[in-house]
């Protein structure tokens, strides 16, 4: 559980480090919007893309090899995006970056199921909840420490040591195991890559040339098309990389759909929040990484306790009312910020958004992995995580372009004005999600299907 929460903490680290140094990459790089928005979503649209292949990579070739192997790319990219010089550099390196990452996260779950049984399962999650938590609620701080003390090219130097000593001792410690799909799904893997790309690229080129202009509606046709081509080729795959059997039980269709809009809220939130402190109210680094904390750190204190609750009273009730605090706390975020509002106007917003995601975070993986048998949980993993990420990725690119048709960086007032209409958006986001959220099962319902799955034999 250790070793897995580890590798989690990197990944999740780095999402929240990165959004911190987006002014500073923005003055330092000459990046644009666009570039900012890459940053964040080269990673994440690797991440969501290649999930479900690091899950089935980890079934085919070993887990624990795997997984060394997927923490050794993330953290030789770690190096390259630490060398970049340019914005476009960076973006590729983070891109690489995201496709170890996307072999790592999925796996940890994995080897947490294998590790515990069913009933002891909801309690190890919520720890490794927590556990990525921590990343979340350091990453700001420490990001606010080295970019105003040391430099930015430090946010990624960090990730050496601790990616190195993950991948060394998961070789000497794990044991190996591999699941039951002996090939990849590459046909499965273009379609899906092609198809998210190009409906992520059409918001990030729309701000520029308008919605209407032919480039950004063949972007959002094409990606239609190749994700309705994507889900064609799973039903008749051999090996799907994403096997649509799953989504007919309640639970786990249920449980993505409320990820979904989870982080569409969160991810985008978190582009626009950590600008929002240093660009809106006129915090450096260091001060934005600390006032943060108050909506990342919570993760860290209430999963734990959401965990271990969801294994006696269910996890549809922590996932509704999670996702209502988180659209209560962004609705409430967008009422109180305006330029130069100090900070007691937006601590209250940030603490219920917080707390509803560590609610929801652990019972939504959970939910997942509970609603097949352990043998699949690496796939029901991957899948769920791959959802996120996808719901991360559009959040961001939806979230930035409302922001930008409603301000922009030449004032403070500005940018204030398109944060608003941004969080506005991330708070209905997440009401769509407490309505998903009420079509999951009850406990008794969890129950029967936790039953009826398979445990692994154990020796």
């Amino acid at each position: 559980m250790v070793l897995a929460s580890l590798g989690a903490f990197l990944t999740s680290l780095d999402v929240v480090v990165v959004a911190t140094a987006l002014p500073t990459l923005r003055e330092q790089l000459h990046a644009s919007l666009a570039d900012l928005e890459w940053t964040v979503n080269g990673y994440n649209l690797a991440f969501a893309c290649l999930m479900l292949t690091g899950a089935a990579l980890g079934d085919r070739f070993g887990r624990r090899r795997m997984y060394a192997l997927g923490v050794a790319v993330f953290t030789l990219s770690s190096l390259a995006c630490a060398t970049a010089d340019s914005a476009s550099a960076l973006i590729a390196a983070r891109v690489v970056q995201g496709a170890g990452a996307a072999v790592v996260l999925p796996l940890t779950l994995t080897l947490i199921s294998h590790a515990f049984p069913a009933d002891r399962r909801g309690a190890a999650i919520g720890v490794w909840g927590a556990i990525t938590g921590l990343g979340v609620a350091a990453g700001p701080v420490l990001g606010g420490v080295i970019i105003q003390d040391v430099s930015w090219q430090w946010i990624f130097w960090i990730n050496v040591p601790v990616g190195v000593a993950v991948a060394a001792l998961s070789m000497v410690v794990l044991r190996e195991s591999r699941g039951d799909r002996p090939q990849l799904d590459l046909v499965g893997v273009a379609l899906v890559s092609a198809g998210l790309l190009a409906l992520v690229w059409a918001p990030v080129r729309a701000p520029e040339v308008g919605w209407g202009d032919p480039q950004v509606v063949v972007a959002l046709v094409a990606g239609v098309l190749l994700l309705g081509a994507f889900l064609g080729w799973q039903r008749g795959a051999r090996h799907p990389m994403l096997p649509l059997r799953y989504f007919r039980v309640r639970g786990f269709s249920a449980a993505n759909g409320t990820v979904f809009f989870m982080a569409f809220a969160l991810i985008g939130s978190l582009f626009m929040i950590t600008q929002m402190f240093q660009l809106g109210l006129g915090y450096d680094p260091l001060q934005t990484g600390l006032r943060i904390l108050v909506w990342t750190a919570m993760p860290m204190l209430v999963a734990p306790v959401a965990g271990a609750l969801s294994e006696r009273l269910g996890n549809r009730p922590f996932m509704v009312l999670g996702m209502l605090l988180q659209a209560v706390g962004m609705l409430w975020l967008a009422l109180a910020a305006s330029a130069g509002a100090g900070y007691g106007r937006v601590v209250a917003p940030l603490v219920v958004a917080g707390v509803g995601i560590s609610l929801v975070f652990p019972t939504v993986a959970n939910a997942v992995v509970g609603s097949v048998p352990v043998a699949d949980s690496g796939v029901a993993a991957g899948t769920n995580n791959t959802v996120r990420e996808a719901g991360g990725v559009f959040g961001v690119a939806v979230l930035v372009a409302v922001f930008a048709a409603n301000g922009g960086y030449r004032t403070a007032g500005s940018f204030m004005d398109g944060f608003r209409a941004a969080e506005f958006v991330a708070a209905a986001a997440a009401a769509v999600g407490a309505g998903v959220a009420l079509l999951a099962p009850g406990k008794a319902q969890e129950d029967a299907v936790r039953s009826a799955v398979r445990e692994p034999a154990r020796g």
